[in-house]
């Protein structure tokens, strides 16, 4: 159980030391099937190492986590290939573990942690992508405080072809302003009421999808928060969830701007000194970004994250959608090759592999997925420069009263 709280102690970088050479003792990553080697890492403290104790973590600094990351790493540990389930570690744990009972954190966290369940994030609809808070998916509970049921249909959906659960937002309460009647939930995917269908991008393949809930039960033990508070608990949500898209863990030279870095150097008969410029600017903007990403990161050490990931989350945008280009430029007619146009159902979501083709279509999503920017350019304004807020008539409106 979850140590309560007044008991806190420290945990420094030695006893930290001290646990992973126990765990690798009692766990050789050669001779221990990886699945059982994660399930001994999370109970030791050792996965998330700020969390609390029984629920993968040590009540430790944020900060410690790369002293275990790296010291797993360079005994060849096997990880819980993060990319592959991104969204319950970036998105869900951290509501979870701030909005859950404790049974809920129980249940979920450990097999989320070790990759065991994916999640996926059942947010966005039809006509309430950007105003996320206009969804229409609805909720209504059973007569004398049952189950709930679940009908509507959600769409851009990452991963729901491969997940076991959903974190969802629904609309329980139509006559109370758009932000007041949602409410949160745990979706299970393996419902019968639950539909998914993938949805082709302009890069050939299907990592994204739309979902069709057709009256999905829900039991209200997997409701996060209380009933008509969705909106509040859905913020903590997307702050994590732009963090985890702009602010991921990078060296140097790493992410969009190492494929037009290596073509510099590998090939001089491409150079002129306009690209030069160029790639000079690209290279310095993406250190500043993965430096002030690295900053964010140290400073979710004392708290949740606030409104400056939506910097990030901006900025990663825009600079990956800048460098793409200059890449596919300076490759010419190289660049305008595309590898693969199969229609392929990834397991993750991969923002820099394959060829530059891949890569300049690919990015064009990243002003799109994770909050768009122009809402992102809101959020930056109102809530970091303290500017006045755009002008709304429907904030005080019932939202069944709203126009369609």
């Amino acid at each position: 159980m979850a140590k309560p709280r007044g008991t806190e102690r420290t945990v420094d970088a030695a006893e930290l030391h001290t646990r992973v050479s126990e765990l690798l003792a009692a766990h050789p990553p050669g001779d221990s099937p990886p699945d059982g080697f994660l399930r001994a890492r999370f109970d030791a403290g050792l996965a998330w190492v700020h969390f609390p104790e029984g629920l993968g973590g040590l009540g430790a600094p944020r900060s410690l986590q790369p002293v275990v990351d790296a010291e797993l790493a360079a005994a060849a540990a096997p990880d819980n290939d993060p990319r592959r389930i991104g969204i319950g570690l970036g998105m869900a744990a951290p509501t979870i573990l701030r909005y859950g009972t404790e049974e809920q954190k129980h249940r979920f966290l450990r097999p989320l942690w070790t990759g065991e369940e994916v999640w996926c994030q059942l947010f966005s609809e039809p006509g309430a992508g950007s105003d996320l808070a206009g969804l229409r998916t609805r909720a209504v509970r059973e007569p004398g405080g049952g189950d709930w049921i679940v009908d509507g249909q959600k769409v851009w959906t990452s991963s729901a072809h491969t997940a076991r659960w959903a974190i969802l937002i629904a609309r329980t309460d139509p006559d109370v302003p758009k932000h007041q009647g949602i409410t949160y939930f745990v979706c299970d995917m393996t419902d019968p009421g639950v539909e998914v269908r993938p949805l082709r991008q302009i890069t050939g393949e299907a990592e994204f999808n739309e979902v069709f809930l057709t009256g999905v039960r829900i039991p209200d033990a997997h409701r996060l928060g209380e009933i008509g508070d969705g909106w509040r608990v859905a913020q903590a949500t997307l702050m994590n969830e732009r963090v985890a898209i702009g602010g991921m863990v990078l060296p140097r030279e790493a992410g969009m701007v190492a494929g037009p870095a290596a073509a510099w150097r590998e090939r001089p008969e491409l150079r002129t000194p306009e690209l030069h410029d160029r790639l000079l600017t690209a290279w310095v903007d993406a250190e500043v970004a993965r430096l002030t990403a690295e900053r964010v990161r140290q400073q979710l050490a004392v708290g949740s994250p606030g409104p400056e990931g939506a910097g990030l989350k901006l900025t990663f945008a825009r600079l990956n959608q800048r460098i793409s280009g200059l890449e596919v430029e300076l490759l010419g007619e190289e660049g305008l090759r595309y590898g693969n146009w199969t229609m392929v159902r990834p397991r993750s979501v991969d923002f820099y592999g394959r060829d530059a083709g891949y890569r300049y279509l690919r990015a064009k999503g990243n002003s799109i997925e994770g909050g768009t920017s122009e809402i992102l350019r809101n959020i930056i304004a109102e809530r970091v420069l303290g500017l006045p807020a755009e002008p709304r008539t429907d904030k005080d409106a019932a939202w069944k009263d709203l126009p369609r």
